[in-house]
């Protein structure tokens, strides 16, 4: 039997600029199951990003409810919810977010760091996730040194460091070329064969290939929901 590991009740976001009042999710409940890989796809604006920052602790709702694993994180405090989202969770960005200064096996290693492990077991932990992605041979390299499609391979070993339950991709693959976004997609597909759970946005229809379930959005609400 499936076991929810992320389930939202009537989620809701809305923005404010002045007079004007956007709604981009409209009352959303969703269940996404421990080990599932969900593909959330959509036209720009449709809310799919914002989406992820909801499910993902990244942003506040204006309304309804985000349960993590039996955790309503409604309930929990600033604190606690950066610690939850520091032990329990894994992002990767379209924009890699790659501290520049330092390589590598140093951005791997800063949240392993953030959770009071030593430097020797962070840099061990940063070097074995580099590894799994194919970049045992760039520890030491800087961001401005990697290509697009290693730098990303970073950010993605920064997410699976810790283990995390969940892992959230928004738009992974933007700015990489066919081959690139390709290795990037085979990585989450090696790591959901192995039972982790993965929620990624995309624009591209053909990068869902690997999902077991795809959510259209479209207007701020789930409009389809297809299954592999």
């Amino acid at each position: 039997m499936p076991k929810p590991i992320i389930v939202t009740k009537k989620l809701t976001k809305t923005f404010t600029d002045g007079d004007r009042i956007t709604q981009v999710l409209r009352g959303i409940d969703v269940e996404i199951n421990e080990g599932e890989f969900v593909a959330i796809i959509g036209r720009s604006g449709a809310g799919k990003s914002t989406m992820l920052y909801q499910l993902g602790l990244l942003d506040e709702p204006t309304s309804g409810e985000v349960i993590i694993d039996g955790t309503d994180t409604h309930t929990l405090k600033i604190d606690q919810k950066t610690q939850f989202r520091l032990d329990q969770l894994g992002y990767v960005f379209q924009d890699y977010a790659l501290l520049p200064d330092l390589t590598a096996r140093e951005n791997v290693a800063v949240p392993l760091l953030m959770q009071n492990k030593s430097k020797e077991v962070a840099y061990r932990m940063a070097d074995e996730a580099l590894t799994k992605v194919g970049l045992g041979d760039r520890l030491h390299n800087l961001p401005a040194k990697l290509s697009g499609g290693q730098q990303q391979r970073v950010s993605i070993a920064r997410a699976i460091a810790h283990n995390p339950r969940i892992i959230f991709a928004d738009e992974p693959t933007a700015n990489l070329d066919t081959e690139s976004s390709g290795m990037i997609l085979d990585i989450f597909s090696d790591l959901h064969k192995k039972g982790q759970t993965i929620i990624m946005v995309t624009h591209e229809e053909e990068y869902t290939s690997a999902a077991d379930r795809v959510l259209v959005m479209k207007d701020g609400v789930i409009h389809e929901e297809r299954r592999k």
